[in-house]
């Protein structure tokens, strides 16, 4: 064989050596590509079966929702009659709820505030003020809507409001002095309630029904609660207890004022002797002793049981009713008749920030003496027929409010 020959043969042997090489390399990326891709694909079906992570549990409820209510009224040479007027009111309903388990935490905190102007009282008067803060904790039993509960309130009021009676000796006053005119009505105001005077505070312990998402019943005969009068002023009113260090010197003043009293009604202050004069000044100190009411006790403590009824009924998305009664009777007066409180509100969202609002307040409190220049005349005229010199009497109170204006829901979330 030719020395040729030989190189060509043995670079064929190469080339055909490299190429199956190769070849084999090919196969095994090949089949490693293959393998790889099953792997993926297994992979891949493995993750679809695999549940996504739960998310977080979110144990808090939370709302808030505002009101702001604007009235007015204005007259020109209308011979009906009528005044001026503008009316502003406020309102806040706040909630933070809690669930977890078999246990909730239902909280609720209701504002409002309102004021009034009209042209036949040149000041200005508040018509709306209400504080009202409920906390509810509950525990499931083993009956199906049933809990053990402990249920909490406290409600008072921001400030002052008055009683605005017509001032004495009006028309003697410059018609053009309005500063005189506002002052007179201003010191003629009667103080019908104030901050804590008064505020009740009550905590019960019992059992809370829920057969209905939107009905609760709660009932707690373990009820202990504190009335607090701050304004010694208002004590009477609210029937404060007349302290023990007081009492004596109370009826001591008491009597001499109910034996003299026929004599002062008669009589001026100058027209008789030295002695009559005294018993006039005497009279009156101890009348002005009496009105201001610091002998009572600023607070009473109360123990009994407590009903308490919610109702909430979402019609639709717009109109919503609720309504809570709640009736508490006192061991500690067991001839009395029980304190009952009845609240509505009637909401209708009319537009996507004005609604409509119509609330109602219903109390019977037997403790409470009502001013008599607060009755109306038919029950003003009973009270004084019974007894001619009556200055208050106890009854049922009633005030309504229908209000449109604009509203606005801040949050309404779960945390």
């Amino acid at each position: 064989m030719s020395y040729m020959k030989k190189i060509v043969l043995t670079i064929a042997a190469l080339a055909l050596a490299m190429a199956s090489a190769f070849a084999q390399d090919v196969q095994e990326a090949a089949q490693d590509v293959q393998a790889a891709a099953t792997e993926a694909a297994e992979a891949l079906a493995a993750a679809e079966e695999t549940p996504a992570p739960a998310p977080k549990p979110k144990y808090w409820t939370t709302s808030l929702q505002t009101n702001i209510n604007f009235g007015q009224t204005a007259l020109v040479n209308w011979a009906a009659g009528g005044y001026n007027n503008i009316t502003l009111a406020a309102f806040i309903d706040a909630n933070a709820n809690y669930a977890k388990n078999k246990f909730k935490w239902d909280n609720r905190l209701q504002l409002d505030y309102g004021f009034l102007y009209s042209a036949d009282k040149p000041i200005l008067q508040k018509n709306k003020d209400r504080i009202y803060l409920q906390s509810n904790a509950a525990l499931d039993t083993p009956v199906k809507n049933l809990f053990y509960s402990a249920d909490f309130s406290f409600k008072t009021q921001f400030d002052n409001n008055y009683n605005y009676v017509t001032p004495k000796g009006l028309d003697d006053l410059d018609p053009d002095d309005k500063k005189a005119i506002r002052q007179a009505w201003r010191d003629a105001r009667e103080l019908t309630m104030s901050i804590c005077s008064p505020a009740y505070i009550t905590l019960g312990l019992g059992i809370k029904w829920t057969p209905k998402p939107w009905f609760t019943l709660n009932f707690a005969p373990l009820t202990g609660g504190v009335v607090i009068v701050a304004k010694p002023v208002l004590r009477s009113t609210y029937g404060m207890e007349i302290s023990k260090k007081s009492q004596a010197e109370y009826d001591e003043k008491a009597e001499f004022m109910a034996a003299n009293k026929a004599f002062v009604d008669s009589y001026e202050l100058g027209s008789g002797t030295p002695e009559e004069d005294a018993i006039y000044n005497k009279y009156n100190m101890y009348d002005s002793w009496m009105a201001g009411g610091s002998y009572y006790k600023s607070a009473r403590f109360e123990l009994g049981a407590q009903l308490k009824a919610d109702f909430k009924v979402d019609v639709n998305d717009n109109f919503t009713f609720s309504s809570q009664i709640v009736a508490f009777y006192n061991y500690l007066k067991p001839k009395q008749v029980p304190r009952v409180a009845w609240d509505n509100r009637i909401f209708w969202k009319l537009a996507k920030y004005f609604s409509l609002t119509l609330s109602t307040n219903l109390l019977y409190d037997p403790e409470v003496n009502i001013p008599l220049t607060l009755a109306t005349k038919s029950t003003r005229d009973k009270e004084l027929k019974k007894n001619p010199d009556a200055t208050s009497f106890k009854g049922v109170q009633f005030k309504e409010f229908l209000e449109i204006g604009f509203t606005y829901t801040i949050a309404s979330k779960k945390d």
